[in-house]
């Protein structure tokens, strides 16, 4: 990385594919901007569980990380992809759990369930998947972290999304409030696939 008065050269790692094969890439490369740029926090989408395990084994220890999941119902109604035992061990090791309404696919989703037109919300979705599905994942989980009050609206955060399963994509943002959707900004692309 050099500086200039004007510009900084920062790196970013472009992958040839989306998916989860890029997990350990992403977080090694998350890594590496938290310590640069002194990042406290570090939010992780996670189905599973297995994102946010694999973050533990690479992220400093003083990085908070907060693990969201799928909303319960995502699949199916009354389930919950991320089993409970999991969900207790990530909270033992130090992690936080959020699981709420997606920012971007809550009731808005189930009036073009149920009446097949979308809403802003989905159509903020799609808009933001140019950049790839786990950069707008990304921008999801800053807004649902910041309703719940997990994130602040005035520190960066960086936060990892990725296509289907495991993380392909991480960013470094200002969070906001859905409320507020259009105060949040995206600094810096630390990595995302080229082909999606």
């Amino acid at each position: 990385m050099s500086e200039n008065s004007s510009y900084n050269d920062i790196s970013c790692r472009y992958f040839h594919k989306p998916g989860g094969k890029n997990s350990k890439a992403v977080l090694e490369a998350v890594s590496r901007r938290t310590e640069e740029l002194s990042i406290s926090k570090v939010l992780i989408a996670t189905c599973s569980g297995r994102t946010a395990y694999e973050a533990l084994k690479i992220l400093q220890k003083e990085v908070k990380i907060i693990a969201v999941t799928h909303v319960t119902g995502y699949e199916k109604p009354n389930h919950q992809e991320l089993e409970e035992k999991d969900r207790r061990e990530l909270e033992a090791q130090g992690i936080t759990v959020l699981t709420c309404q997606h920012a971007f696919g809550g009731v808005g989703r189930a009036v073009r369930n149920k009446l097949s037109t979308y809403q802003v919300d989905e159509i903020m979705a799609y808009t933001l998947r140019i950049f790839g599905q786990g950069i707008k994942v990304a921008i999801e989980l800053a807004l649902m972290a910041a309703d719940a009050g997990l994130v602040r609206t005035d520190e960066d955060v960086i936060s990892v999304g990725g296509s289907g399963r495991g993380a392909d994509s991480a960013i470094v943002l200002q969070p906001a409030n859905s409320s507020r959707f259009f105060d949040l900004k995206v600094k810096e692309i630390i990595c995302k696939p080229t082909v999606f």
